[in-house]
């Protein structure tokens, strides 16, 4: 027969779990069938409160640890929202001001295509110019009746001039026109 001391040194000694499962101790069981089984039960009463306690205290340190973690995601979820509405903001004005340089550089390519076209076309006048003074030169000559430097500048005119330019409508009327001026 097993006394309340042993019980309660058995009890202390062992964990809970091996207090209740383990086969092979008989001590456990035994107090169950003694007299002293009221005074077991209210120490067992007393250390189940006392884990209690404990697991109570081991649970509101965490809970505090729990509790601070969320505010402190709290505030990261509003500081990322704060973030989120900048980026939003930042790229809303770069889409507008990407625009106005869209806008811009079309003009940009519209103005660098005239300047070609103008380019390009005071390049055919540079062509042309010589072989309007030289037909106007003729034109007088002929007009003031010299005809040997008119048919020098005829001359002049129709093999070194006017092939330059021949693409040109108003030169193909002036070719059409030298058989007439050969026979003035």
């Amino acid at each position: 027969q097993h006394t309340l001391a042993d019980s309660e040194r058995w009890l202390s000694s062992k964990t809970e779990h091996e207090n209740f499962v383990s086969d092979d101790s008989a001590l456990g069981w035994s107090v169950y069938d003694g007299e002293e089984h009221s005074r077991f039960m209210e120490k067992l009463e007393a250390r189940i409160r006392n884990h209690d306690r404990e697991i109570e205290k081991m649970c509101n340190f965490h809970y505090q640890g729990f509790v601070d973690s969320i505010t402190e995601l709290l505030k990261v979820r509003g500081e990322a929202q704060k973030l989120k509405n900048q980026v939003t903001d930042t790229n809303r004005k770069l889409q507008n001001e990407g625009k106005e340089l869209i806008i811009a550089m079309e003009e940009l390519k519209q103005c660098r295509l005239q300047q070609r076209n103008i380019s390009a076309t005071v390049d055919k006048l540079t062509l042309c110019l010589p072989v309007l003074e030289m037909y106007s030169k003729l034109r007088e000559q002929m007009k003031s009746k010299r005809h040997y430097p008119a048919l020098k500048t005829l001359e002049h005119l129709e093999h070194t001039y006017l092939p330059q330019v021949s693409h040109y409508r108003f030169c193909k009327i002036m070719v059409d026109n030298i058989p007439k001026l050969h026979r003035c």
